[in-house]
């Protein structure tokens, strides 16, 4: 058997991401060949992450990438926020969104592709570094937004460096006029859609079922009043309008100033809104309540845990 040296293990542990002790062992296993190794290890990480994949993943990261007229958005989701600040899952996300900007926002398609410089795909790439950092991952959505002409903003709040954070947004404006000054302004939409979060960009992008159940609600509220039909009805056209103020972008008022809509911003600048999107880190995800942290840590790592101090009896 050829010999273990402390330089084989240490540039398989560079290769692979693992923990020193696990590329000693995958040399040992596999008599010193360092690619019979590197496959131990990725079958011993595809076992690791199948072992985490049940749990519920809703910390992480959003991340966008943008080019000329083009912008794309990605949520890639862990178990806590520690792993956010993992430099490691920082690039992983940063990249995720590159290869999002180039292949589209279908997600299948994105964990399809080649993750660069390691031979693995993002599927791949994102079971290694469950096994190497020992928390579930997941590529959850993605969202790619092109003008013909103009720029695709990007937006993101709570950043923990550039491109990467809590929310972000895509803001797509088309115009002919100075890039620089429709950076700009689409920025400040990005501000607005992260604090106001719009359902749609106009009234027409309105979810019907959404409308519908909401002119139910409005009509049977309207009905109490015991006012004729004809004024009931006036009075849910009338509600509609502050409905719609509130749910859709181009209709709502600019948080900027306070008076103004976001609709007559945009026109005031000889431009025409034509798309947006918005990622909160974790929304829609059912996270579990209760349950105890410091036990839960204590069992993974095969300790029992402290017991909490006694209650002093009452003198």
């Amino acid at each position: 058997m050829a010999e273990i040296t402390a330089a084989a293990v240490k540039a398989l542990r560079e290769k692979t991401g693992a923990g020193m002790m696990d590329c000693k062992r995958a040399l040992t296993e596999s008599g010193g060949d360092a690619e019979a190794a590197f496959d131990w290890l990725r079958k011993k990480g595809l076992s690791a992450a199948a072992k985490k994949s049940g749990r519920v993943a809703a910390e992480g990261l959003v991340g966008v990438a943008s080019m000329a007229n083009k912008a794309a958005m990605v949520e890639v989701n862990a178990e806590t926020d520690f792993v956010a600040r993992n430099e490691t899952f920082q690039a992983l996300v940063a990249a995720v969104a590159q290869i999002a900007l180039e292949v589209g926002d279908d997600v299948e398609v994105i964990r399809a592709a080649p993750f660069p410089g390691t031979g693995r795909t993002v599927a791949e790439e994102l079971t290694h570094l469950v096994a190497t950092i020992g928390e579930n991952m997941a590529l959850r959505r993605a969202k790619v937004l092109t003008v013909p002409q103009g720029v695709v903003a990007t937006y993101v709040h709570n950043t923990l460096k550039p491109g990467l954070g809590k929310i972000g947004v895509l803001v797509a404006i088309e115009s002919g006029s100075e890039m620089e000054a429709l950076e700009t302004l689409g920025r400040q939409i990005g501000m607005h859609v992260a604090a106001v979060r719009p359902d749609a960009l106009d009234v027409d992008a309105v979810d019907p079922a959404a409308l519908e159940r909401e002119k139910a609600v409005l009509t049977e509220q309207a009905r109490q009043s015991g006012k004729p039909d004809a004024i009931i009805e006036k009075m849910v056209e009338g509600r509609i309008r502050k409905y719609y103020e509130e749910v859709v972008l181009l209709e709502q008022v600019w948080v900027h100033d306070g008076e103004s809509r976001v609709r007559a911003v945009v026109k005031k600048a000889g431009a025409t809104l034509s798309g947006f999107a918005r990622f909160q880190l974790g929304e829609g995800i059912d996270k579990p309540t209760g349950g105890d942290f410091a036990s839960e840590v204590a069992a993974a790592a095969g300790i029992t845990p402290p017991e909490s101090p006694a209650t002093p009896p009452a003198e």
